[in-house]
């Protein structure tokens, strides 16, 4: 079950553009995920700042990591993406209403 803290560290981490780059780029590489110099030639982005951001969306849990001898290929992590949004939308319509006065 995904916990308001894991939402909010899963967004707080995609709030910044390049590592929403990173991370749509890893969901449209699919489950062959790439590696860091691929992710890096896509994105432009320097390989040190690069590992920052991965770093963030590793830590998150939106992004997993594989080691294949010298290469660390890189993973979008549907589940914890697809937990998040669930998180967002799963009360929806579940009765809260205005409360009299407070239309605006």
């Amino acid at each position: 079950m995904t916990t308001s803290k894991q939402t909010a560290q899963a967004l707080a981490a995609l709030g910044h553009e390049a590592r929403l780059d990173v991370y749509r780029l890893l969901v449209r590489a699919g489950n062959d995920g790439l590696i860091v110099g691929d992710i890096a030639g896509h994105t432009k982005l320097p390989l040190s700042t690069l590992a920052h951001h991965l770093r963030t969306l590793v830590s998150a849990g939106l992004v997993r990591q594989e080691r294949r001898g010298r290469e660390v290929v890189n993973f979008a992590d549907f589940t914890a993406m697809n937990q998040a949004l669930s998180y967002l939308t799963s009360e929806c319509c579940q009765g809260v209403s205005l409360v009299k006065g407070d239309a605006a």
